[in-house]
């Protein structure tokens, strides 16, 4: 009887070692397979990372979206992240610039990345960044201001329903690395170095 009590035991808690280390591996492969879902829906805001082509569609004129930019910064990462203006209308179709100031607060060199997000979410299959800062890694210095411009486009078959578009830029502190890419320099920094 007890042989037969203790073989019960014996594969429940195989069972239950078994449940723990699929439950393990499932949380850790959540977070890829939401980015997959999110880029194959378009849910949730997700953009691309590379740079796109710009569409040879012509501009709407008769037709105006206002873009707002919303800025935050992790924490763990002493930057300020600002924007030259909290919103603009754009025609679908037309290119837009908008600089964005990156502000090292610190007293020490630091690395950060931006990372965008849309809402709402349908319309992040329409967005079309030609030159982004969040396509690469940042460094900055002790106190270096840098000043990087977003140029995109609002493709023409943006939703008529959709007369607000919403881009929000998230600071993350990366991991400081000798082994890190250069990363490119922009010439137009607000404290006048290059």
């Amino acid at each position: 009887m007890r042989s037969h009590q203790a073989e019960g035991v014996k594969k429940t808690v195989t069972k239950t070692i078994f449940a723990l280390i699929g439950m393990f591996a499932f949380a850790f492969a959540l977070v890829p397979l939401y980015d997959v879902f999110c880029e194959v829906t378009g849910i949730n805001g997700k953009v691309s990372t590379s740079a796109q082509q710009v569409l040879g569609n012509d501009v709407d004129r008769d037709r105006y979206v206002t873009v707002q930019f919303i800025t935050r910064t992790s924490a763990g990462l002493p930057w300020q992240l600002g924007v030259e203006t909290r919103q603009v209308q754009v025609h679908p179709g037309q290119m837009t610039e908008v600089d964005f100031t990156f502000s090292n607060r610190s007293q020490s060199t630091s690395w950060g990345r931006a990372v965008p997000s849309v809402s709402p979410s349908v319309a992040s299959a329409h967005v079309r960044k030609v030159s982004c800062f969040c396509f690469q890694e940042q460094r900055l210095d002790a106190n270096e201001n840098l000043t990087i411009p977003l140029v995109f486009q609002l493709d023409n078959t943006l939703p008529e329903d959709i007369a607000t578009v919403t881009l929000v830029y998230t600071l993350y502190p990366l991991d400081e690395s000798d082994d890190r890419p250069a990363v490119a320099q922009y010439v137009n920094n607000k404290n006048g170095e290059s």
